[in-house]
């Protein structure tokens, strides 16, 4: 069994000691200290911390988008298709918690009472795809491949997304990715149709997907309205 698999046994138990500290200081940008936390001990790990021996610049003081030297999560990254070569590129994003507030100036609708709500309203996409669409952005060049979840406290939540340059050589050789370079995938995130994109649409195999597909609420409105001709 590879070291990695240890690694994603140890993601599993999010509550356990291990887990808990690792993310707590992988809200900080480090090198090679988050990889040898799976092979320290507690007492060493809680003696670490609170004699502060470890000195790191705090994530939420980084930029909201900025690149990652290396996945904090290899594992992760691996199973959804990183690769430790030339043309994978990881960016590190932030995104703020919380529902979404209508865009409106002075929360002036100017429409029927039952759409004037500007508050408490929920997105209908996940903040997931709404940080791969803001790497997308920034990194209009680059074909965006997954994403993961990093982190999270009380104001944001913390991705990595995974980056192909369809320019780069090593990528249009390799017969497994130079799928992506073809001009149909550009801005995919912003069309749905990365991994968190499908899942917000409901497009999925298996049993009973067929009542998502489309969106649950256009399915169920199409299985309760009964339709009459007009001269029957």
């Amino acid at each position: 069994m590879g070291a990695l698999k240890y690694v994603e046994e140890i993601q599993k138990k999010k509550q356990s000691d291990v887990i808990r500290f690792l993310l707590r200081v992988r809200c900080w940008e480090i090198a090679n200290f988050v990889t040898n936390l799976a092979f320290l001990s507690r007492r060493r790990m809680m003696w670490m911390w609170h004699t502060r021996q470890v000195i790191f610049g705090l994530l939420r003081q980084l930029n909201a988008i900025h690149r990652a030297s290396r996945p904090s999560r290899p594992d992760k990254a691996r199973r959804l298709g990183y690769k430790a070569k030339q043309g994978y590129v990881i960016y590190r994003v932030r995104v703020r918690r919380g529902g979404r507030k209508r865009p409106v100036p002075k929360g002036a609708t100017y429409g029927k009472p039952t759409n004037m709500g500007v508050n408490q309203l929920k997105y209908q996409r996940a903040l997931r795809a709404t940080a791969e669409e803001r790497v997308g952005r920034r990194c209009a060049n680059l074909r965006v491949l997954n994403s993961y979840w990093i982190n999270q406290d009380s104001t944001y939540k913390y991705y990595e997304v995974i980056l192909v340059d369809p320019q780069h050589k090593a990528i249009r050789r390799d017969p497994r990715i130079n799928w992506i370079c073809n001009a149909v995938h550009k801005h995919r995130e912003s069309r749905g149709l990365t991994a968190t994109g499908k899942k917000s649409r409901g497009i999925n195999k298996g049993h009973r997907y067929n009542n998502t597909r489309a969106g649950r609420r256009h399915t169920w409105k199409i299985h309760n309205t009964q339709s009459y001709w007009r001269y029957r």
